[in-house]
């Protein structure tokens, strides 16, 4: 249902404002409005500005509609906002939040030295995780899915890309975007859905990759076109996973198909090239690419591709992070995601995101909002309707309990988000406190 809501005497409006991904430079202006508000009707943002500004512009019956007095149907959600930080809703634009089971014991074998692609060679890893994807039923996996965006949700986070890639099959790998397509029905949380059945290798493909590509193009590719079950392809173009040219192979395909494209690039070996095959490609975005080359980087940057880094998963595995200063010095639109999933990053933190990326990536709170707000919207090719605060665009809103954006790095750890907003309706945090301070004295 889209709401009707007026947002009032913000400390801080911090609209991000634009309509496409924001490259170098550009990351640092969030074009801030001191003592704002945010005026939303049936779901869109209709007016930003200054508080007094928005009341003087609009006549006096439309203002009577949003002072609270109205018993219709339609009666506007009243927040005033004052000593509190206005932001768009975050997009957590790279996760791949449905799968069954967990790998909590890979953890304790990596805190003693094995590494990740050890622990993959091995049948662990992934295909762990498409063992007990297989195994578990399509309510188990709506309910565990629902779970995640629901904290995802009280986090800030209004739009989420999610992977398929826990079935390697036909059957799951459309079970899972089914779920997907069934939870953004249902959930405030939009789901944008992206097709990885190349995620890896399953056993019975092992040393016949070229085989498992053929058979995701020839039998699971068509149906995922066919009932538009995806909006992207996604491939893991790895060492000893997807080589360049499976890589490009699949892709290509899967863009005559009407697919745009996403890759996980340069993760863990350097020298692979995903980052320049993204290049060639014209792909929305290239992602992970902590190992990415400077040529790569650079090819990314002249064909808008967006970048994006997921630290919660280099810190999780201990790996160096993404040079996302280098990247934004070098006029790269840089995204920000939680890579949330059961292995590598089990985590849907955003403020665990933040001050990573604060901390230990150089990349500045401005970039860094920039980041998981309109450049993240532009990693899942929505920035023209989500990912800040303009007039014409989703009504998706996050309210900080604090008068600054920059409490969001200071606080670490912490979420500082107290309300948020999806399409004009308030769908996380309410005015009541039941712990209320003033009644104890």
């Amino acid at each position: 249902m889209k709401g009707n809501a007026l947002i009032k005497n913000a400390s801080q409006v911090v609209t991000c404002s634009g309509f496409k991904a924001k490259h170098g430079k550009e990351m640092s202006d969030l074009h801030i409005i001191t003592d704002g508000a945010v005026l939303i009707e049936e779901g869109i943002i209709k007016a930003v500005g200054k508080t007094n500004e928005i009341i003087v512009r609009y006549s006096e019956d439309v203002i009577n509609r949003f002072d609270g007095s109205s018993t219709s149907n339609n009666a506007p959600e009243i927040i005033d906002a004052t000593g509190k930080t206005v932001l768009p809703g975050f997009v957590d634009s790279h996760t791949h939040f449905v799968f069954g089971g967990y790998r909590e014991e890979e953890f304790s074998w990596r805190l003693r030295g094995d590494s990740y692609m050890e622990i993959m060679q091995r049948d662990g890893g992934i295909i762990s995780t498409v063992n007990e994807t297989r195994k578990a039923t399509m309510r188990e996996l709506m309910n565990a899915g629902k779970r995640r965006l629901d904290s995802m949700l009280s986090f800030g986070v209004t739009t989420a890309e999610g992977k398929s890639g826990y079935g390697l099959d036909r059957d799951t790998e459309i079970r899972q975007l089914e779920i997907m397509r069934n939870l953004d029905r249902d959930h405030p949380v939009d789901v944008v859905r992206t097709f990885l059945g190349a995620h890896a290798v399953p056993a019975d493909y092992k040393g016949k990759e070229d085989e498992f590509i053929d058979y995701m193009i020839n039998d699971v590719l068509p149906e995922v076109a066919q009932r538009n079950l995806a909006e992207f392809c996604d491939i893991f173009c790895e060492k000893n996973v997807f080589s360049t040219d499976q890589s490009r192979k699949l892709l290509t395909e899967a863009r005559k198909k009407g697919l745009k494209l996403k890759i996980h690039a340069d993760e863990i070996s350097p020298q692979m090239g995903g980052a320049e095959l993204a290049a060639e490609l014209d792909a929305v975005s290239a992602d992970h690419l902590l190992q990415a080359s400077d040529k790569g980087i650079r090819d990314m940057a002249e064909a808008g591709v967006v970048a994006t880094l997921l630290p919660i998963t280099a810190f999780s595995l201990k790996e160096p992070y993404s040079r996302g200063r280098y990247m934004i010095d070098n006029n790269c639109a840089v995204a920000l995601a939680t890579d949330l999933n059961p292995g590598s990053c089990f985590s849907e933190s955003i403020p665990l995101l933040f001050a990573l990326a604060t901390l230990y990536m150089d990349i500045t709170t401005e970039e860094a909002i920039t980041a998981l707000t309109i450049n993240g919207a532009a990693a899942i090719d929505r920035a023209d309707t989500i990912g800040s605060i303009d007039v014409g665009k989703s009504g998706d809103i996050v309210v900080l309990e604090f008068p600054s954006y920059q409490y969001i790095p200071y606080h670490i750890g912490v979420s500082t988000v107290e309300k948020v907003i999806k399409k004009g309706n308030l769908v996380f945090g309410t005015e009541d406190d039941p712990f209320d301070s003033e009644h104890l004295l």
